[in-house]
């Protein structure tokens, strides 16, 4: 870790500390550029998606997300979905997500992207995100990138994470992308088994792992890989609370309870329903401010004095 990093993450760290955060949302998406959202074209395109969706959630780029959190006292881990081939015209770059979170570091923690199957030349790529753009983490998605996360091509990107001590956060479970439709939109959930992690924690034990979501159908797996393993942590994004299995309940408040994770998967959940659907659950009150804050905050080494 050089000097350059470790002034981004100090620099970041104090902006959080001094927020008055109530919490930390593990998983974000960045939908927009900054550019596309500000243009005649992608303003109507977005208000045709805000109607037919009936959300004024969708479509934010990253300035308007930083706005919506802060209102919050909240921070939110943001990123976008490296894909091979042509990037889309609307679709924000790593480069644009580490400078514009540079501008609202009390708001936004930016985690970069990268293909897995970039292999050596993604982690010359993961190292420049992480030097040049302070990226406090890594966002992977085994079913729409289509790689085994214990796929040995991966890992030249996670030796660079390891050597930074960078979370990797990995989709876990079924895939709401493509559900339903004639062959799931040709998304293949069996990349994104949780028990492919256990190997990776193995081989990576200085590198801090992120299950996403509820593991359905794999939740027992999931479970078990984070108990074993002491730098695996789940975040609990991507389902509403009432939904979660009893089994994630019962562990988030025992053996689990310093290693669950607040997470949304905005905008598909506001943190307004969140927490209120949280509220419909068993989790205890004791467990709640680690899971909102605490257990983020120790992740990724900030001091909160005596508050969490």
């Amino acid at each position: 870790m050089t000097n350059g990093y470790e002034a981004h993450v100090a620099a970041q760290n104090e902006a959080l500390a001094r927020a008055g955060l109530v919490g930390i949302d593990m998983h974000t998406h960045v939908q927009y550029a900054t550019d596309y959202a500000a243009s005649a074209a992608g303003s109507a395109r977005l208000q045709e998606i805000k109607a037919h969706f009936r959300s004024e959630h969708l479509g934010m780029d990253l300035h308007a997300m930083a706005a919506f959190y802060r209102e919050r006292r909240m921070a939110a881990v943001a990123f976008t979905v490296d894909q091979l081939g042509e990037r889309p015209e609307h679709a924000v770059t790593n480069e644009e997500i580490g400078e514009i979170a540079a501008q609202h570091r009390d708001a936004i923690i930016p985690f970069g992207s990268v293909h897995p199957l970039r292999g050596k030349g993604g982690a010359a790529i993961a190292r420049r995100l992480i030097e040049t753009y302070g990226m406090r983490g890594f966002k992977f998605h085994p079913s729409t990138q289509e790689f085994y996360p214990n796929d040995r091509a991966a890992y030249p990107i996670y030796e660079v994470l390891a050597e930074y001590r960078v979370p990797a956060l990995f989709h876990t479970g079924q895939n709401g992308v493509g559900a339903g439709t004639r062959g799931g939109g040709g998304v293949r959930l069996k990349y994104s088994d949780p028990l492919h992690l256990d190997d990776v924690a193995v081989d990576f034990p200085d590198m801090p792992i992120v299950m996403a979501h509820p593991s359905f159908p794999w939740q027992d797996v999931a479970l078990a890989i984070a108990v074993h393993k002491p730098q695996v942590h789940i975040d609990l994004s991507g389902w509403s609370p009432k939904y979660w299995p009893a089994q994630l309940v019962h562990y988030a408040n025992t053996l689990l309870k310093e290693k669950v994770l607040f997470g949304t998967d905005f905008p598909l959940f506001t943190p307004e329903r969140w927490t209120a659907d949280l509220e419909k659950t068993e989790i205890r009150d004791s467990v709640k401010p680690g899971i909102m804050l605490g257990n983020a905050a120790r992740l990724f080494g900030i001091d909160l004095g005596s508050g969490v």
